[in-house]
Formats: structure tokens, C-alpha cells, sequence
């Protein structure tokens, strides 16, 4: 009865894709319906979710065999835990004292513009002041709360795939 319940990887990799579009959405919606400017952590976690997604993608596509989805999902899984250790950062920045908040900086257009690629990139990566604003909650938890939720569930539905692949 289990056996008919049970997906295989490719469908598994197809519906974390799918996941990682929804969250893309979501944050789409969150930036042009309502106005929310995202911080320099907010388009780290974005670019983290966009590569998990592709992951998956490519995954799903794919179908490979057990060696492949063994490789895809660690691959997937790393992408995952990356955005994770950006969305643990977003959150330990928001919960800062006020005295501890580092300072904010120019908007990422204006990086882009005028520093070199490498300290934009490490100060989208640090966070600003901007990232420990909180504008939004859900039951109580912030936006990158709830990322981090979901990074956390792409990597353990991408790890286990490694378990699900049908033996050939």
C-alpha cells in the first residue's frame, strides 16, 4: 500500500522546484503589491532559493539514476543550506539591540554602481541595518523566520530523495 503512496524523485525534485517558484512569488508579491523594499539579505536569500529551485529543476528533468539523484540532492540540499545560513544571519540581526544593529547602507543599485563586485557582494551577505527591520510578520515570526523554515524543508525533502530513488 506504501509503494502506491510514494513518489518518485524526479515528481519530488519537479514539487521542490515548484515550492521554489511559490517562495519567488511570494516575494514578488511582498516587493511590487505591498511595497516591501527587499534588504541586501533578502536578495541574498532570494538568489539561494532561485539556485535551489534550479537544482531541482535540472533534477526533476533529469531522472537520473540512483548515483545521479544521489549527486543532485546533495547538490540541492548545500544550495538549501546555504540560503539557511543567510536567512540564520537575517535572523540574528533582527534580534540585535538596537546599539548593536550595524549601520545602513546604500541601496544595492548603488553598490552595484559604485564598488567592486566582491564588497558588494560581502556586504549583501553581512546585512545592514536594514535587514534587522522588521516589517512583516506571520503567527508571530518574521519573513526570514519563516525562509529559514522553508530552506530547512527544501534541504530534507532534497536529502531525501537519496533514500526514495527507486534501486535499478
Amino acid at each position: 500500500m506504501f509503494k502506491m503512496l510514494k513518489f518518485n524523485s524526479r515528481i519530488w525534485f519537479l514539487l521542490g522546484f515548484a515550492g521554489c517558484v511559490g517562495l519567488l512569488g511570494m516575494g514578488a508579491y511582498f516587493q511590487l503589491v505591498d511595497g516591501l523594499e527587499p534588504c541586501p539579505l533578502c536578495i541574498s536569500q532570494r538568489l539561494a532559493i532561485l539556485l535551489t529551485g534550479l537544482v531541482f529543476l535540472v533534477a526533476g528533468l533529469h531522472n537520473p539514476g540512483q548515483t545521479g539523484v544521489t549527486r543532485y540532492a546533495i547538490v540541492g540540499a548545500a544550495a538549501a543550506l546555504s540560503g539557511a545560513s543567510i536567512s540564520t544571519r537575517h535572523v540574528w540581526l533582527q534580534h540585535l539591540p538596537p546599539d548593536q544593529v550595524p549601520e545602513c547602507s546604500p541601496g544595492l543599485e548603488f553598490m552595484l554602481q559604485n564598488f567592486p563586485l566582491f564588497d558588494t557582494i560581502k556586504l549583501m551577505l553581512n546585512g545592514t541595518g536594514d535587514c534587522a527591520k522588521i516589517d512583516w510578520t506571520f503567527l508571530g515570526f518574521s519573513m526570514p523566520v519563516w525562509t529559514l523554515v522553508a530552506f530547512l524543508m527544501l534541504a530534507a525533502l532534497s536529502l531525501l530523495q537519496i533514500w526514495n530513488c527507486e534501486k535499478k
